[in-house]
């Protein structure tokens, strides 16, 4: 039976224990405000940064992971007895993570797939959690490579800001940065786009109307695409993200929702406090 590695990144937002029971290996990215820099999700909980990103008149930078870091998982997972890996990773629109961990692969003592899945936060969870159920039902490393890129294809990722300003200043705003949405309470619903490039999608009065638009694309969506899988990720420090959860059980929606996560502090630094969104791809 093939022995498959799978590898991924913090932006993934699934916390330590998740991944450690998933049998997925997590290569953090940084969060640095000022001085001090912390490891996403290993030295710093998203409860703490948000806590940071409110106090703090420095605005948080990120730094991604080195080749040699993506290396050293690598020869670990290959001394470990894997005779391939699969590493996963968000969309090289916004960062950086996936040329170094092709720069890693070029070396790594067996072969390396690494998947650009063009999204981040609880999108990439779903991909690598279709993975580790490819490699734990038998697959090769071939067969979950084609497994994590068909369902990075299929993957869709809305959500909704409370302030376009950490998108714009971290200059990861995309399409959407000529979007005034301070003005008159417009809350642009946002996605990202098939090149991993965040746009957007549909401007909304309010954050009511906001989430009631979200809920309703995925009972839009599940009816043209069969039933979903959902899983939906939030920075807020109430219910937010279980009024989400609300809201699309009500909506007729034909869906599976797998989980409700937070925001880790990479995502977070661009995506602000309050930010609140869904990821979903049809399970047919």
């Amino acid at each position: 039976m093939p022995h498959v590695g799978i590898v991924t990144d913090s932006t993934c937002d699934l916390a330590p224990d998740v991944l450690s029971a998933l049998d997925v290996r997590m290569v953090p990215l940084k969060v640095l405000i000022g001085e001090e820099s912390w490891l996403d999700w290993i030295e710093l909980a998203p409860e703490q940064f948000y806590e940071r990103l409110v106090s703090s008149p420095i605005l948080p930078k990120t730094s991604q992971p080195s080749p040699a870091e993506f290396s050293a998982v690598y020869k670990e997972l290959a001394d470990a007895g894997c005779d391939s890996i699969v590493s996963i990773h968000l969309t090289s629109a916004l960062s950086g993570t996936v040329s170094s961990a092709t720069i890693a692969a070029q070396s790594a003592p067996v072969p390396v797939h690494v998947i650009d899945t063009k999204k981040v936060t609880q999108a990439l969870a779903l991909v690598v959690k279709a993975a580790a159920q490819a490699r734990d039902e038998g697959a090769d490393g071939d067969r979950v490579a084609q497994v994590a890129a068909q369902v990075s294809e299929s993957m869709r990722l809305f959500f909704v800001l409370d302030t376009l300003d950490y998108l714009v200043k971290g200059g990861r705003a995309g399409k959407a940065s000529g979007l005034a949405a301070s003005l008159l309470n417009i809350k642009p619903v946002l996605t990202m786009n098939g090149d991993g490039i965040i746009e957007p999608f549909k401007k909304v009065k309010g954050r009511k109307k906001a989430l009631a638009e979200l809920a309703n694309h995925v009972a839009e969506e599940s009816r043209s695409r069969g039933r979903l899988r959902v899983s939906l990720f939030h920075a807020c420090t109430d219910d937010c993200g279980l009024e989400l959860k609300t809201l699309i059980e009500n909506s007729g929606a034909d869906a599976e929702i797998e989980s409700v996560g937070f925001v880790g502090s990479v995502v977070g630094t661009y995506a602000g406090p309050n930010a609140l969104g869904c990821a979903f791809y049809p399970l047919g």
